[in-house]
């Protein structure tokens, strides 16, 4: 049987992936099977096919598993929208299909054997993102892409997304190209417009209904720390990640009075103010951002702590010469594509005793694991939280401890 884009297959599902659970074809090829779960006979349309593996997307459950639950979204579902990969599973189920992508990747990629278990998010998954990046239709309606597709499907709510961000959906956004809706904090939620005008591409912060807003921004108070956080400078999107993630990386980091301790991507100063509070007047924590929007914020949030140096920099090799040593401490929370080997490489020839790596994607953190191991770094702890309930995607926070 010849399988090209648009085929139906039916197919016995196997076990979770990043981006379906598997099957295999007859030809022996694996399918990644979006939409079905481990142990189900599906009807499956193939999206896209490639020399070693196809996609595919289940449009009928033929025999379901006992962890199928009907989806509490009605955008969910075969050919609608792309955002969630697991609405049609229990939560437990869930947790359990992230652990197993986690226990795989740190297998295969980092040479690690360990069971990671997922904890839940402390709150509902309904309404617990604070932020919500949307596409626009041809009539100027928001709403977010199909899987694997650059079609947007027009929403009139989303699910997951804080209810104060619902009247947006009811706005026409007629010359926005992508438009981000931001419930942070206590502050009035407010959209932040890209729009082209002109054949100039412009960045617009307007209210949820798209009156200009000559200032917006957040302030949140996670713990005793107040943070300014200005529109186009990253925040955590689940309502619960900068407290509990704040908790964790402080915790986990064992920092005391008068520690070095350097904090890389370190954003608007989550995990450095706090940290700063720890080492006192005798310490010292330097903090690398290399977003000019973020920075400016990480300047502000930083100001009262005269501990606490800014830098606006890239994460370099360079920059890590320069600014770690022996016995310090570092905090590493890179974007979703890791860190990578380079400054993996220049982290442990430093000769930090402890890394704390945040990350939101299991492989690029086993591929940067791997490499710190190969600097004699050894990875002595790892917490998995939900954070990005009815996804794919998990929040980890690993120690990486020095050789003794």
């Amino acid at each position: 049987m010849s399988i090209d884009e648009g085929t139906v297959v039916e197919l016995v599902t196997e076990r979770p992936a990043t981006g379906g659970a598997v099957a295999r074809l007859e030809d022996g090829r694996v399918a990644f099977v979006r939409l079905a779960l481990p142990g189900e006979r599906v009807s499956a349309r193939v999206t896209s096919v490639h020399k070693r593996f196809v996609r595919a997307e289940a449009t009928e459950v033929i025999d379901a598993s006992n962890d199928r639950v009907t989806p509490p979204c009605e955008y969910a579902g075969a050919g609608k929208c792309g955002g969630c990969d697991l609405q049609h599973a229990t939560d437990a189920a869930q947790r359990a299909w992230k652990s197993a992508i986690i226990t795989d990747h740190l297998h295969r990629i980092a040479g690690i054997d360990r069971h990671v278990e997922v904890t839940a998010a402390p709150s509902d998954p309904r309404g617990s993102r604070t932020r919500l990046r949307c596409g626009v239709d041809g009539h100027g309606r928001l709403g977010l892409r199909q899987s694997a597709s650059n079609d947007v499907v027009a929403l009139d709510d989303c699910w997951l997304a804080d209810s104060r961000l619902q009247v947006a959906f009811n706005h026409r956004w007629e010359h926005a190209r992508e438009v981000e809706l931001r419930a942070i904090g206590s502050e009035e939620p407010f959209a932040v417009v890209h729009a082209r005008r002109g054949g100039v591409e412009q960045l617009l912060a307007t209210t949820l209904t798209g009156e200009p807003l000559a200032r917006a921004g957040s302030v949140v108070h996670v713990g005793a720390h107040r943070f300014e956080i200005g529109p186009l400078s990253f925040w955590q999107s689940h309502r619960d990640a900068p407290r509990l993630l704040s908790e964790l990386v402080v915790s986990a980091l064992g920092a005391a009075t008068g520690d070095r301790v350097v904090d890389l991507y370190s954003g608007v100063g989550l995990f450095a103010v706090p940290v700063a509070d720890v080492v006192g007047a005798t310490g010292r924590v330097d903090a690398v951002e290399s977003s000019p929007d973020a920075a400016h914020d990480l300047r502000r949030n930083a100001r009262g702590f005269d501990r606490l140096r800014t830098r606006e920099w890239l994460v370099t090799p360079r920059a890590i010469n320069d600014l770690v040593y022996e016995g310090s401490l570092v905090v590493l929370d890179p974007p979703r594509s890791g860190a990578g080997a380079g400054v993996m490489a220049a982290l442990t020839k430093r000769g930090p005793r402890r890394i704390v790596y945040v990350s939101c994607d299991a492989a690029t953190f086993a591929r940067d694991v791997k490499e710190a191991r190969r600097g004699g770094f050894e990875l002595t702890s790892l917490i998995a939280h939900d954070l990005f309930p009815m996804t794919e995607h998990v929040e980890l926070v690993g120690v990486l401890d020095g050789p003794p």
